[in-house]
Order: structure tokens, then C-alpha cells, then sequence
């Protein structure tokens, strides 16, 4: 619920004018964004509002419609640029048909995703694997058209695909996803064509004849190994049993099939990201989100140094606590910059824990992707956006 204070036709008239100072300096902002001044709303006072549940009281002083870029420091200019704008490309209200696992494929200019696990997925039902492509959008984009709904695709996956949750890749011309697993099913690491007939690899379905929880996402280190979270939301959705394996971060390698735990103590370990040096590894720790929301559990992105030999994540630290619901899907761009889909939209910070600024929508984003430089590609569930910025993408690094 936006929430509106005294200051708020201060920052709508800033909407509209499109300039602003901070500090010294005065710049003019894109089409479809606000400046918000830190000091317009660093003291509310005893008769302010405040906001009381963070998953649907969203921070949106300016009482702005979304979608919009929400700005909090000039140099969240540089990611969304000058002729930045976020459309609507995909969309089915009546099935959530782009949840997670956002996969960009640059030979075929399309994007991959996966549907929702909950509402279309059960313990007797699987969930989809669909794509749009990315020609189909730029080429409605140039004819002007005032509403894009580009055809969705289905893949016909093999039933060794349960659940599939997490994406990335490609990896030496194949997508790379995890998956929940279904009932007795276990959770795997799963290689699949991006062209038909989608043939399919399992990489790994268990941690020493133990079963994984449910994988939820997974990355490629610049290495070649393979970095994957395990939650425990699929017992919690009732589509697997009781967890038997703490939620960690595991590494795999593709080659030998050797796996390894490379972090733990998360209450559900969520998104992960790396940089594009593999130096340095965030993970997402959405333990607000169980079977009864607490606010006091995290909702935190984490930090961690990759050893150079073991691979191990050393070093934790904080990087940054959401304000609006807890991290999903995590991405990196060229520069360091780091996205997270979020319960308001995706929010960005510099690589010092800085937020930077918002891709402000008013609902969750659960997952995105670059579908290469300068296209954020937004998944909310029964809609898919995109958001045409100025940052560039990390390419895979074995495509």
C-alpha cells in the first residue's frame, strides 16, 4: 500500500519538471522516474506514518504510479541512462507463467522462465518451462505498439525436470536450471537444450545418497563450477517431505560431478550472484518468508569472499537488509552493481551496499534477467517487463 506523507506534491512536482539537486550538483531526470531526497524523510517524528508490515506497505513517499525509477542517488543515472523506459511485454492473468529461473540465450534471442510453483504446481502436477523472444519485443517496441503481449512458448521437458526453480547460462550451449523436486522426487541439477526437442542432462540429484532439500537457484562462477542454494520452501509448499540436510550453498563440478558445501548458517538461502571476476559471492537469506511471515527473520542479501583454491565463501558480511518483503533473484552487471527482485520491484546498490535506486513496481519481482546490455528483463508472475536501461551485462563466461 503506497504510503503518503507531508513533502509528496514536493516530489511529484519534481516528476514532472524532471530536474533536481543533490549536494553541489543539479541534474535532470529520464521520463518515468522521481528523486527522492534522503532528508525529506530521515525524520517522521511521533505523529508520523510509519510503515508496519513491510511486505505490503511498500516505500513510495511520492504516491507515484508504477511502474517508475525510484531514485535515492545521482549515480543511479548512470545504470537506468538518459532514454530509459520499462514496458509491459508479456502478460496471462490467469496463470503465473514467468516466476523464476530467467534464462537469456543470445543465439536464439530469447528468453527462458519457469511458472509459478504454487498456484499451477502441486505434489500431482509439474510446473512450465516457457520462452518469448526477445525479436518479437524490439520489433513491437519499433512499430509503437500502445500494448505488447508477445507469444509464450513451452517447452516439452521430460518428466527428470521436477519443479525446475533456478536458471542461468547459457553454459557451453546449454541451460543450466535446479529444481525443487516433487514428492519423492529428489532435486536436481539439470543441463537442457535450448532448442528442440530440449533434450535433457541430470548433472546431480543428491549430496552423497542424501537428498537436497529443494535447489532453488544457481550460478556459474567464472571457474566453470557451479554454485547452487538448497531452501526448504518446497516442504513448506507441501511439495516435498521434511527437510533431512541443512538449507546451504553448494559447489558443483561438471565435469567430475563432485560436490561440495561452500556455505551455510542461512535460515532459507534464495538467489546468489557473483562478480564478474568470481571474487566475490552474494546469496540471498529470505528467512522472513516461512510458513508464517516474521519480520524479524532475515531478509538480507550477504556478502562473502571466494576462496581462490577451495572455493569455499569466507568472510560473511551484511550488504544489504530489504526493505520491502526479502531478496529472490540476484543479479550483477558489468560495473559491480547489484539487483535484487524484491516485494516493490528490483532494487540496486553499488558494490558498497549503497542502494542506488529502484525499478519501482509495485509488486513482487521474483526473478530477472539481462537479456544483454541495456534490457532487464522483469518476471512478476503472470507478467513479464522489460526495463531499458543504460547498465551492461556480465556475458556468461562458457556460453
Amino acid at each position: 500500500m503506497p504510503l503518503k506523507r507531508p513533502g509528496a506534491l514536493l516530489h511529484l512536482l519534481v516528476y514532472a519538471t524532471l530536474s533536481y539537486a543533490q549536494g553541489n550538483a543539479t541534474f535532470t531526470l529520464p521520463p518515468q522516474s522521481v528523486f527522492i531526497d534522503t532528508r525529506t524523510y530521515a525524520v517522521l517524528g511521533a505523529n508520523g506514518t510509519f510503515r508496519q508490515d513491510s511486505n505490503t506497505e511498500l516505500f513510495n513517499p511520492t504516491a507515484s504510479s508504477p511502474p517508475f525509477f525510484q531514485i535515492f542517488d545521482e549515480s543511479f543515472l548512470d545504470i537506468i541512462g538518459n532514454n530509459s523506459f520499462i514496458r509491459e511485454i508479456a502478460s496471462n492473468d490467469t496463470f503465473a507463467f514467468a516466476f523464476e529461473a530467467p534464462i537469456y540465450n543470445k543465439n536464439t534471442n530469447e528468453v527462458f522462465f519457469a511458472s509459478s510453483l504454487e498456484a499451477n504446481s502441486s505434489i500431482d502436477l509439474n510446473n512450465r518451462i516457457g520462452k518469448i523472444s526477445m525479436t518479437d519485443v524490439e520489433n513491437a517496441l519499433a512499430s509503437n505498439a500502445s500494448v505488447i503481449n508477445v507469444p509464450v512458448s513451452e517447452l516439452d521437458i521430460p518428466d527428470t525436470v521436477q519443479l525446475a526453480n533456478g536458471g542461468t547460462g547459457p553454459f557451453k550451449g546449454s541451460l543450466v536450471f535446479v529444481t525443487n523436486g516433487r514428492g519423492a522426487r529428489p532435486p536436481s541439477v539439470v543441463l537442457v537444450n535450448p532448442e528442440s526437442p530440449n533434450n535433457t542432462t541430470v548433472l546431480l540429484d543428491n549430496f552423497f545418497a542424501r537428498q537436497f532439500n529443494s535447489l532453488d537457484d544457481v550460478k556459474v562462477h567464472p571457474s566453470g563450477k557451479f554454485f547452487f542454494t538448497d531452501s526448504t520452501y518446497a516442504s513448506i509448499f507441501q511439495t516435498r517431505p521434511a527437510p533431512l540436510i541443512p538449507p546451504q550453498v553448494y559447489r558443483l563440478d561438471p565435469d567430475t560431478r563432485a560436490v561440495r558445501a561452500v556455505a551455510t548458517g542461512f535460515d532459507e538461502p534464495n538467489g546468489i550472484a557473483f562478480t564478474a571476476d568470481g571474487a566475490t559471492a552474494y546469496i540471498g537469506d529470505t528467512g522472513f518468508f516461512e510458513a508464517v511471515v516474521d519480520q524479524t527473520k532475515p531478509a538480507t542479501i550477504f556478502a562473502f569472499d571466494v576462496d581462490e583454491k577451495s572455493q569455499v565463501f569466507k568472510n560473511r558480511r551484511i550488504f544489504a537488509y530489504i526493505d520491502a518483503g526479502g531478496p529472490d533473484g540476484l543479479q550483477v552487471d558489468k560495473n559491480g552493481n547489484v539487483y535484487a527482485g524484491c516485494f516493490d520491484g528490483v532494487q540496486i546498490w553499488n558494490n558498497e551496499g549503497v542502494l542506488l535506486g529502484k525499478i519501482f513496481m509495485g509488486t513482487t519481482v521474483v526473478n530477472m534477467v539481462f537479456a544483454g546490455d541495456g534490457r532487464l528483463v522483469m518476471l512478476t508472475g503472470s507478467k513479464v517487463y522489460l526495463a531499458k536501461i543504460a547498465a551492461e551485462e556480465i556475458p556468461p563466461f562458457f556460453p
